[in-house]
């Protein structure tokens, strides 16, 4: 009589007689299964769907967010790369961004992790809006480093009667465009009318986070609604803009808000086509000082199950990273981030250097991102007249 002794690989869909692995029945979810299985993005996800994939054990979901699974041998034998990740995006790759303060403190919004908010005493002083020559001169030497994305962000609650400023902006976004660079802002609720403005100027992306679920959201923010949040969201698409939302965690939110927030992005007509994950760095003189970090694994979850349902999107690696080990954040870009801010700074926290990040990817084999090698950037980039594109999408295919 022979007795074999089963052990579980990764995958968890193997077992090992004498040396010899054997497929074995599927341990993974029908749902998850399926969202290996598909070809294109969907927008039809349920809260129950995306709690299965969430739920789902960490090495099964996070081998499915980037390598083939076992159980799928059709899938297998039709695509070589047969993983959610390496369908979509090249695995070597990663976009690196970075963000600059454009308008410091003096904030009139209350939420409660942000340290440019007026209402908290945190000792940041309020400046005015910097000159187009300094954004510039920033982006001139973000792109010299490796940097091939350029954000903007002001601490201001909205856009109104601010016409000088938006003009300001406006040439600070050509001048970046110019370098052939993408550009991204962050500049509060704005209008279709001011979305339509930033448009023409050539605005590659608009960021304007959700935060977290709907439900939990009214303990992080009381000055500004969801809905008023989605509805800058909704002006930013329809004015051909792309959209970069995404969400913190450790706010003081359960595992189900992390499975709203997704929820939210998932089934928006059109997926974000940037997501950042960022992580609370709590901030002395707000209300969520004291806030313990949520586990690494709760940060790896997320990354993967936004991969998971939102596949064709770039998954970024935002606020808090410096407070990853390296080979966290490697095992981060396994399930399927592709993005990274880097810098100096990111806006009033620490953030990994240019130097210290390139070395990192060139460890695992990783290297940077190029502008515009998205698809839908690659598109809507062709739509500004005399804007420099530095990669075809044949290219970054």
């Amino acid at each position: 009589m022979i007795r074999t002794r089963t052990l579980l690989t990764a995958s968890r869909g193997f077992s090992r007689a004498y040396g010899t692995v054997i497929p074995t029945a599927a341990r993974t979810s029908s749902v998850l299964q399926n969202a290996v299985e598909a070809t294109q993005p969907r927008n039809s996800w349920t809260k129950a769907e995306i709690q299965e994939i969430y739920n789902t054990g960490l090495m099964d979901l996070t081998f499915a967010a980037v390598c083939p699974l076992p159980s799928l041998p059709r899938i297998l034998a039709d695509t070589p790369q047969a993983s959610i990740h390496r369908r979509f995006h090249d695995p070597t790759k990663i976009q690196l961004c970075t963000l600059h303060n454009i308008k410091t403190g003096g904030c009139s919004e209350d939420c409660s992790y942000c340290s440019q908010s007026s209402r908290h005493k945190t000792g940041l002083k309020a400046t005015p809006l910097v000159s187009v020559e300094t954004v510039l001169s920033a982006a001139k030497v973000a792109k010299e480093n490796g940097s091939t994305r350029f954000c903007l962000g002001a601490a201001w609650r909205d856009m109104r009667g601010r016409k000088s400023g938006l003009r300001n902006i406006k040439a600070m976004v050509e001048g970046v465009r110019g370098m052939g660079m993408e550009v991204c802002v962050t500049l509060g609720m704005i209008d279709a009318t001011q979305a339509k403005e930033l448009k023409d100027a050539g605005l590659t992306a608009y960021n304007h986070n959700v935060d977290t679920s709907r439900e939990f959201y009214p303990s992080v923010i009381t000055t500004r609604s969801y809905d008023e949040r989605l509805a800058t969201i909704k002006n930013v698409r329809e004015a051909g803009i792309n959209v970069c939302s995404g969400g913190i965690l450790g706010l003081g939110e359960t595992a189900e808000d992390h499975v709203g927030m997704l929820y939210t992005l998932s089934t928006m007509p059109s997926h974000p086509e940037s997501v950042p994950i960022n992580a609370l760095v709590p901030i002395k003189g707000t209300p969520l000082q004291d806030n313990t970090p949520l586990p690494f694994t709760d940060i790896l979850r997320t990354v993967a199950t936004a991969r998971c349902v939102m596949p064709t999107s770039i998954v970024r690696l935002a606020a808090g990273r410096i407070t990853l080990k390296e080979e966290e954040q490697a095992l981060c870009f396994m399930a399927g981030a592709n993005a990274v801010f880097t810098g100096e700074r990111m806006l009033t926290t620490d953030c990994s250097g240019w130097d210290e990040d390139r070395a990192m990817l060139e460890r695992w084999g990783m290297g940077p991102m190029k502008s515009f090698a998205r698809e839908a950037y690659v598109e809507k980039a062709a739509e500004v007249p005399g804007a420099k594109v530095e990669q075809t999408l044949a290219e970054a295919v």
